[in-house]
Formats: C-alpha cells, sequence, structure tokens
C-alpha cells in the first residue's frame, strides 16, 4: 500500500496535522450529505467523495468559484456532486461473511451474526454527560519564599515532571495539578525554567522534562 507522506517531523505537528485531515474529512462528508438533500430520494451514497475532494483542492489551489456559497447544493462542490452522482448502489443479497484462511471451503462459522439481511429500522442513541469543567485556578499564587525547599515551587514542578519524562505538559494541567498557582505564574515560570536550561519546551505552551528529539518519519 502507498501512503500519504505527513508534512510534520515531530509528534506535536503530526496530531495537529491529523486533526486537520479528520475535520477536513467531516467537513466534505457534511457537504456530501446537503447536497444530496436538495434533490429529493437522492441517497447521500450517490454523491462520490473524490468529486467532493477534488472540487474543495481546486478551490484552493486554482481559486475556482471563489465568492460563492460552497457548502450548499447551489455551492461549487454541491454542484459538482450533483453532476457526477453514483449509481444506486444496490442490494446486498447476504451478509458480510469473513472465510476462513486455513480452509478451501466457505464455511460460516456461527458467530451470532444473522444468515440474513435486515434492515436498519431503529437505532439507540446514549448521550454521555461532558466531564466536569476544569477547576477555577486561583486569582493569587501561594507565596513559598520562606517555605523548606523541597516544598518550593520549582522543586515541586520538577519533580512532577520526571515522574513521566516523556510527557508533554501544559501550563494549565500543572497549575490545576497544584492548586495555588495562577495560570500568569505559571506561563511565566515555565518560560523562564527553560531558558535556563531546567525543563524543556518542546512547543508552544507544551513543555517536558527531557529533550524530545525529532525524529523524520518514514
Amino acid at each position: 500500500m502507498t501512503g500519504r507522506v505527513l508534512r510534520s517531523g515531530d509528534p506535536v505537528g503530526v496530531e495537529q496535522e491529523m486533526w486537520a485531515l479528520l475535520t477536513l474529512y467531516q467537513a466534505l462528508r457534511t457537504v456530501m450529505v446537503d447536497a444530496a438533500e436538495s434533490v429529493p430520494d437522492t441517497d447521500p451514497d450517490r454523491c462520490g467523495f473524490t468529486i467532493a475532494f477534488q472540487a474543495a483542492r481546486d478551490q484552493v489551489v486554482q481559486a475556482a468559484g471563489v465568492g460563492t456559497a460552497n457548502y450548499a447544493a447551489d455551492g461549487r462542490i454541491g454542484q459538482k456532486l450533483l453532476a457526477g452522482l453514483l449509481p444506486a448502489r444496490r442490494q446486498r443479497v447476504s451478509t458480510r461473511k469473513v472465510k476462513s484462511p486455513m480452509s478451501r471451503y466457505s464455511e460460516r462459522h456461527d458467530d451470532g451474526r444473522p444468515d440474513v439481511t435486515l434492515a436498519v429500522t431503529s437505532l439507540d442513541i446514549s448521550i454521555h454527560e461532558p466531564p466536569e469543567t476544569q477547576p477555577a485556578l486561583p486569582t493569587r499564587s501561594r507565596d513559598d519564599r520562606y517555605v523548606l525547599p523541597t516544598r518550593r515551587r520549582r522543586h515541586r514542578i520538577l519533580a512532577l515532571l520526571q515522574e513521566n519524562p516523556t510527557r508533554l505538559w501544559r501550563p494549565r494541567e500543572i497549575a490545576a495539578h497544584f492548586g495555588d498557582i495562577t495560570l500568569h505564574t505559571m506561563y511565566r515560570q515555565l518560560s523562564r525554567w527553560a531558558d535556563d536550561g531546567l525543563i524543556h519546551k518542546i512547543g508552544p505552551g507544551l513543555y517536558a522534562a527531557t529533550a524530545w528529539t525529532s525524529m523524520p518519519l518514514a
């Protein structure tokens, strides 16, 4: 299989690029559904993803159709999709079956799946409660100038980072972990410690105890 070479050469950049690709994929799928719904009795499966992708790419590279609505059916992507609808998908006559690689015969194992195609008539949707909001950080940092050295802020934070040297920490995560540091103080002190070489700044707002070597991805 041939794959697409990512532009990024470090873990943070790869993560950012993957989220961008997933966002683009979802946006194009939304446009495909909107275009299909503009024509009665048109199955969204008849809209080609390749057509939508190429139309979106042409708008970026060639500025084709700039100035028109591109997300609706009357936009350039919607027009391309409706002009190149795929044939209606034929009905499946049997269920999907996995052939046994150890047998020459089409043996069907009893895996609990139905032997005939069943139409989906209802869906069960489970709604999960979102996680609790992040705790509010204090408006004033605790003064630790007169406490034991092992209880001072720098010692505690360096010890926290050393517990998991390869983890990438954000200032808010560290401040929330201790609960007695303002976010402004956290940003300022992490930046100063990175300049002093005590910790390493991996990227915008990302810190670690050890240096992260950016290796080119194969």
